[in-house]
């Protein structure tokens, strides 16, 4: 990749990027030492967003691939390289499971598990199993997304329909494998944070706040790649139209399981479930509470309604920023309590770790979108997807 094939206004954002990049990570090393409990909580929440980020884009080229849809196809390889920052996010949950798994209340302390408990949650919980799952379903999202995008690019050099059907193959095997990882992934790496607490809706709660974020990335990124350049005659007002249709979409879902979880808690009114909610909804942390709902809702429904809205670049990227923000609190409000009950101000830390976060999202998937051609050529159905018009 050089300057010549990245557009001056990306490539002048590289290295101010790499800078923010460079100084959040020496902050938040910093803070492993200083203030561990809550820096390793950080790093656990910027992993787990930027694997989630990563997993919304393999899962949008999966879905189009699966429904046989042809109006996302110029979109897919956004979608491709947002799925690039998965190995990055991996390894940092990995780094916080490996080498710090104290960061889970259980971990040494068998008798916080098996207090009121069956056996079944014990095993569940013991840190050798724990560690063999979390390896399980980072390589099994690793090898779906690296077979998929690999098929993809495959196709620009040879063409072919061939190379659509074992990609659909893929996706569909992938969708269920998926299915069942991200909810016990989301499972093991958030809500084990408070073994005490569960709720049976946490896996499709994470799944709308994952693919919703990733659906506001995904147009942020076709923003930026349409005005600079790359995708400027591959997609159109179109494809912008169905992205705001199922970022609407998305969070209205966002919105109803979150409504389902916290009515059904506040209604049965049982100890243990109330205690998660009353820890977010006191000490600051009420606030909090409802900011949540507006940004994941509120504010990206009202403002993408309006059909024109949805296909004006301001308010599709206003909209998408509004989301992303709505993931970070969301993500924020289900780590962070249980190690600043008392509090909810932020700390350096936090704003390091997403620091880094951001900047090497945008380092990665703009490396990953400029190695291949901006928009997948050798799909046979390409010629389709440029002549729809809605």
């Amino acid at each position: 990749m050089n300057d010549r094939q990245f557009p001056a206004r990306l490539a002048a954002l590289r290295r101010p990027a790499a800078a923010v990049a460079a100084i959040g990570g020496v902050i938040l090393l910093s803070g492993l030492r200083i203030a561990p409990a809550r820096a390793w909580a950080d790093l656990l929440l910027a992993s787990f967003a930027m694997v989630c980020l990563g997993l919304s884009g393999i899962f949008f080229v999966a879905l189009q691939y699966a429904t046989g849809a042809v109006w996302s196809i110029p979109l897919r390889r956004v979608g491709e390289a947002l799925a690039a920052v998965l190995p990055v996010g991996s390894l940092g949950i990995l780094a916080v499971l490996l080498l710090h798994p104290a960061i889970y209340p259980w971990y040494g302390h068998s008798e916080i598990v098996t207090e009121g408990w069956a056996g079944f949650k014990h095993a569940w919980l013991s840190y050798p199993f724990f560690l063999v799952r979390a390896v399980i379903y980072l390589a099994a999202w690793l090898g779906f997304s690296s077979a998929i995008r690999r098929n993809s690019r495959r196709q620009d050099r040879e063409g072919g329909i061939e190379l659509s059907r074992k990609n659909t193959r893929l996706s569909v095997a992938f969708m269920v494998v998926f299915g069942v990882t991200f909810w016990l992934a989301s499972t093991d790496w958030v809500m084990s944070l408070e073994p005490h607490w569960a709720s049976t809706i946490f896996g499709i709660y994470h799944f709308s706040g994952m693919f919703l974020s990733g659906l506001a990335t995904l147009a942020l990124l076709a923003l930026a790649l349409r005005a600079t350049g790359p995708l400027r005659h591959g997609v159109s007002n179109d494809q912008f139209l169905d992205l705001g249709r199922l970022i609407v979409a998305f969070a209205t879902f966002w919105a109803y399981i979150w409504f389902s979880q916290y009515m059904l808690i506040w209604y049965a009114n049982l100890t243990e479930e109330t205690s998660y909610m009353v820890l977010r909804t006191s000490s600051g942390w009420g606030s909090l509470f409802v900011v949540n709902l507006l940004l994941n809702w509120t504010l990206p429904f009202l403002l993408l309604l309006p059909r024109a809205n949805k296909i004006n670049p301001r308010t599709l990227a206003a909209a998408s920023l509004i989301v992303l923000l709505g993931r970070v609190c969301d993500l924020y409000l289900m780590i962070i309590p249980p190690f600043s009950a008392a509090s909810s101000r932020p700390a350096i830390w936090d704003f390091a770790a997403l620091s880094v976060a951001a900047a090497g999202l945008f380092l990665v998937t703009m490396r990953s979108f400029f190695a291949s051609e901006p928009i997948p050529v050798g799909d046979p159905f390409l010629s389709s997807a440029l002549k729809i018009k809605k």
